[in-house]
């Protein structure tokens, strides 16, 4: 698989009460600012970087207004060598994705719609800090058909406080119903300086991981019966509709990230975007060593559900994963973390809720 192509967009009508990643309100004169300084690191990519993914996310990209989106696509098309691109994706909020900037999207190229649902109940997003009601949800998917995008994607939170199962379970049969090729189905993880950390500090909200554990496992169990193929811990496709750059990531592919917080890994090399606006820079760099580059490797690829193959493994590290990691694989697999073959290495199906402890002795 070849590079992908990750750009930042750091605006958002306001913050969701969960978030940790980079985003702030379009003050006057930022959006001019970040379309400078993207233009500038899309002029400084390599001579010889051809994509084959493209994915714009956020923040929020249909934030930007109309004529701010299309400056963007304009600069993409402008300076990025895009002959070899088969995924275009670009994230899309239900309350801010228009008839015409879905278009605008779509004739530019982009065939993939990621659309953040999170949730068909009210109440649920109302205490996610959703800026959008239930409604919203198809009458986006609605907009994005009609533009012709043939491949979208929906996203679900589970776990949520105050969330019961029941109602979990009802939002994901709505997503179901409206028939995306993909659905994300992501844990409320409680993180850093958010709204949920401030009040499960202060004993507001309570995580039932037991909670959260059902809803796994019951979206695991009706999403696949379904014929959505679990193909990543928290990701279900349609045959064919896996989310190819995001397997670029976990398969160890190389990628370039442009704008505030985007983090990029090209010829051994891997560097970071300070999250800053309205001007960013570069925060680090290193230098990866091939065996350290082959564990980290085999970590983000046992999220997948099939795991890693062992001459697929050797392909593309140059290592065999027993020799890096033959001791911690089998205490794993001894303590039911992992199921582990002559020819394959993978998470246990058991494992998958609690697969970051599990992952955590890998590295």
């Amino acid at each position: 698989m070849g590079p992908g192509l990750y750009i930042h967009v750091p605006f958002c009508a306001r913050k969701c009460a969960y978030c940790a990643f980079f985003s702030r309100m379009a003050e006057p004169g930022a959006t001019e600012a970040w379309l400078g300084g993207v233009a500038r690191e899309l002029a400084e990519l390599p001579t010889d970087f051809v994509p084959e993914t493209v994915f714009i996310g956020g923040g929020t990209p249909t934030e930007l207004t109309e004529s701010a989106l299309a400056r963007l696509l304009e600069l993409i098309h402008a300076r990025v060598r895009l002959s070899a691109v088969t995924e275009w994706t670009c994230e899309a909020n239900p309350g801010t994705l228009t008839a015409a900037k879905a278009a605008r999207l779509r004739g530019a190229g982009v065939n993939r719609l990621s659309i953040g649902a999170q949730s068909f109940d009210d109440a649920t997003l109302r205490r996610l800090g959703r800026i959008h009601d239930a409604a919203a949800i198809p009458a986006a998917v609605e907009l994005a058909r009609a533009a012709g995008f043939e491949n979208l994607s929906l996203d679900l939170i589970y776990g949520v406080p105050d969330t019961s199962s029941a109602t979990f379970r009802a939002s994901l049969a709505e997503a179901m119903a409206l028939g995306p090729e993909h659905i994300s189905c992501y844990c409320l993880e409680v993180e850093p300086d958010t709204p949920f950390a401030r009040w499960a500090a202060a004993e507001r909200v309570e995580i039932d991981e037991e909670e959260q554990r059902e809803q796994f496992y019951a979206a695991r169990r009706e999403l696949s019966a379904a014929g959505w193929n679990h193909y990543e811990i928290s990701n279900f496709a349609r045959p064919g509709r896996e989310c190819r750059h995001n397997l670029l990531y976990w398969s160890g592919g190389e990628y370039m990230g442009v704008g505030p917080a985007a983090h990029s890994h090209w010829r051994g090399r891997r560097w970071g975007n300070t999250a800053e606006l309205p001007e960013w820079r570069r925060e680090f760099t290193e230098e990866l060593e091939p065996e350290a580059k082959a564990r980290e490797t085999l970590v983000m690829g046992l999220r997948r559900i099939r795991g890693w193959g062992r001459g697929e493994f050797r392909e593309r590290t140059g290592y065999d994963y027993e020799a890096l990691r033959g001791a911690e694989i089998a205490r794993a697999a001894e303590a039911g973390g992992l199921v582990v073959t002559p020819e394959r290495v993978r998470l246990a199906d058991g494992a998958l809720f609690v697969s970051n402890s599990v992952l955590a002795e890998l590295v």
